[in-house]
């Protein structure tokens, strides 16, 4: 199990329909975290707003802040996306970017949370949506917890331009955090430069690009039908192989030394 997080450089767009595409169509059990300090919107917009009292991650930070009891208040905050499956769990954002204060601080706490989730019975990926990452307070340190990071963006000029910044700002704190290399790849949304070209001008691979489907956006962003046929969907369930082939390769590189460390049988 692992921490995936999708984030985005500024102006570049598709982070919430990207994660909350894949969450709906991958088959991993799995915890789709709402992380951007600037607001979530899965509640307002895909679920449109249909919940029994405030929910989400401000609430949880409020009570781990009074009270320190993160774990049992953790799982009533969820909502779950494949009702009763509880294989799809939502952990909804902020609903006032003002709360992004009592946030804050407990970055690093829900990354170690996010972490360990692997160790319940069942246990879970956490996908998070850590939205753009120009703004206050951004969660760096769930970030530097992920076995995967997907920079998003779109293949135009204008947001490449963007987006070399933010590879340049990730590689760098990456690197004072030793964090292990390999972490990072770039996520393309909709048409224009090549995959190939783009990777060549970034210095980083392209794990995949996501289609230009505005009906599938438009029910990912404001609810309705999701159909798991849409170009959109079918290329999120696609990208479930190669996230799990770049989470396979580092775990085995994570285990190497360790490996290497066990004496020979007698």
């Amino acid at each position: 199990m692992a921490i995936i997080a999708l984030v985005s450089a500024k102006g570049s767009p598709g982070v919430t329909t990207s994660a909350l595409a894949c969450a709906l169509a991958w088959h991993r059990r799995l915890v789709l975290a709402e992380c951007d300090p600037a607001g979530g919107s899965i509640l307002a917009g895909y679920l449109g707003g249909q919940l029994d009292g405030p929910r989400g991650i401000g609430e949880l930070a409020v009570g781990e802040l009074r009270d320190g009891n993160l774990e049992t208040a953790f799982w009533p905050q969820l909502v779950d996306l494949d009702a009763p499956r509880r294989e799809r769990l939502l952990l909804p954002g902020l609903v006032d970017p003002a709360q992004a204060g009592s946030v804050t601080p407990l970055w690093q706490r829900f990354a170690d949370y996010f972490n360990a989730l692997d160790r319940g019975s069942p246990g879970y990926d956490v996908l998070v949506d850590c939205g753009r990452l120009h703004v206050t307070g951004p969660p760096w340190p769930v970030l530097r917890a992920a076995s995967v990071v997907l920079l998003v963006t779109r293949a135009q000029l204008p947001d490449l331009s963007g987006t070399r910044a933010v590879v340049t700002a990730i590689e760098r704190d990456f690197a004072e955090h030793r964090v292990p290399p390999g972490t990072l790849r770039l996520l393309l949304v909709g048409g224009g430069h090549g995959r190939a070209e783009i990777s060549r001008a970034l210095k980083l691979p392209v794990i995949a690009r996501l289609p230009h489907d505005p009906r599938t956006a438009g029910v990912l962003s404001l609810g309705g039908t999701v159909r798991a046929g849409r170009p959109l969907l079918r290329a999120a369930a696609a990208l479930e192989v190669p996230v799990g082939a770049l989470l396979e390769r580092r775990r085995a590189r994570l285990a190497w030394p360790v490996q290497q460390g066990v004496p020979d049988a007698v």
